[in-house]
């Protein structure tokens, strides 16, 4: 059925990154129900991210003093944790047998933004990687609480200059309007009265080690929301997920995201209803209803590092073993999305950001400098005639536009430019 392929085609490239060869034909086989069930089981064991080692990255401890010869050697080794680092996540992405657990990292990361330029050091941007894949699909309080210990986030966001004499609400502020509650569902009271809950906390910010100083910390009561209590930062952040606006603001977070940013999550949905318990794994439940998925007017376009994940999985490339990983990072860089480098801490743009003329020349070049290192045999043995209905298949896409195929049947002749076409086509790029 088509609108089997439509969905299936959603829960590739929107909940993974998009298949692997052969794993859409199978999954239009296996069929809707079984393809969504296997998406949402997570496997005992990755056998594909088991495959990747640990990243050499460790606390390098502080700066040494400028004067000292140790300055060259822990700068050598500073620059290569900072590469390294997003060199190894997209491996996971690329490498991981089960996608959805990496893509709700992913997701996590622009949700919780948080930029290495700031704090400098990479140690701490990895454990709050470890952290986000041990609750992307769990339970978002849990998650909420563990972010509130992370000293990635504290330091990117000024909470160690949180004290009771000097109260720093930038913490305070994000933690409502971008990670839990979200635009106008809280007052300017509501803020001072968070950082003063929030007060206390002191960050390393080599290691990302958080501690809690009782001589910094407000002791005393705060009105939040309109509970009074002596609140601290692990009572006033479960306070702000016990309210429905959490429910409601993270079922928003999810359908732009995944579903439309277009279009606003309908006041009619079941979304929030299936997050009461905050279980993150039930509302991707919601959010795969075919209701919702088989919806033709929803789109979204793939953002840069959504895209390439997608391609190394079908082309399988390793990322960091792409020849010269600093031109992959290049290419991201000139697309403006590289991980751990979100530019604000809202996180990245969405849809028309990333469908300028500029991002199409450089998308088409990136192409064509990954399918020179891969293998295009497969393609190849078909024949030309049949190529362009081969990669439909292969690449889990809606049938291709008139006008697409019309550029398509141009160049089916040369493998090479017909999968450059292919996937830096409207089909690929966005996921209709």
């Amino acid at each position: 059925m088509e609108t089997d392929r439509l969905e299936i085609a959603r829960l590739y490239h929107r909940f993974g990154f998009g298949p692997r060869p052969g794993e859409f034909k199978d999954a239009l086989t296996n069929g809707l129900a079984a393809t969504k069930n296997e998406l949402l089981s997570v496997p005992a064991i990755d056998l594909g991210a088991a495959q990747i080692a640990e990243p050499n990255i460790t606390n390098l401890g502080p700066r040494p003093d400028q004067k000292t010869s140790a300055l060259i050697e822990f700068n050598i080794a500073l620059r290569q944790q900072v590469k390294d680092l997003p060199l190894w996540w997209l491996d996971r992405m690329a490498l991981s047998d089960h996608a959805l657990t990496e893509r709700m990292t992913w997701f996590w990361h622009g949700h919780w933004a948080t930029a290495i330029g700031k704090l400098n050091f990479a140690y701490p941007m990895y454990l709050q990687n470890q952290t986000l894949r041990k609750y992307a699909l769990g339970n978002f309080g849990e998650m909420a609480t563990a972010m509130l210990n992370d000293g990635a986030l504290q330091f990117w966001l000024d909470g160690g200059d949180n004290t009771v004499k000097a109260p720093n609400e930038n913490l305070a502020r994000e933690l409502m309007e971008l990670f839990v509650l979200g635009v106008n569902r809280y007052t300017e009271t509501d803020v001072r009265e968070l950082a003063r809950a929030l007060t206390g906390y002191q960050i390393e910010r080599s290691s990302g080690k958080v501690t809690f100083n009782t001589k910094r910390f407000d002791p005393n009561v705060k009105t939040i929301l309109g509970s009074t209590t002596t609140f601290n930062g692990t009572s006033a952040t479960a306070h702000l997920v016990s309210q429905p606006d959490n429910a409601k603001f993270i079922s928003e977070r999810l359908w732009f995201r995944f579903i439309s940013s277009l279009v606003e999550l309908p006041s009619n949905n079941s979304l929030e209803k299936s997050f009461e318990t905050r279980d993150i794994t039930k509302l991707l439940a919601a959010l795969t209803d075919s209701q919702i998925l088989s919806n033709p007017s929803y789109s979204i376009v793939k953002a840069p590092v959504e895209w390439f994940v997608g391609v190394a999985r079908y082309l399988k490339l390793t990322p960091s073993a792409l020849k010269t990983p600093a031109q992959l990072l290049a290419y991201l860089d000139k697309l403006a999305q590289v991980p751990f480098s979100p530019p604000n801490v809202g996180g990245w743009p969405t849809d028309e950001s990333w469908l300028s003329s500029a991002s199409a020349q450089y998308r088409i070049q990136f192409a064509a400098w990954l399918i020179k290192q891969a293998d295009l045999s497969a393609l190849t043995a078909v024949a030309p005639n049949k190529r362009i209905a081969w990669l439909q298949d292969e690449l889990g896409v809606l049938p291709f536009s008139n006008r697409t195929r019309l550029a398509l049947d141009g160049v089916k002749s040369t493998p090479a430019q017909l999968l450059q076409l292919a996937i830096c086509s409207p089909e690929y790029v966005v996921s209709a």
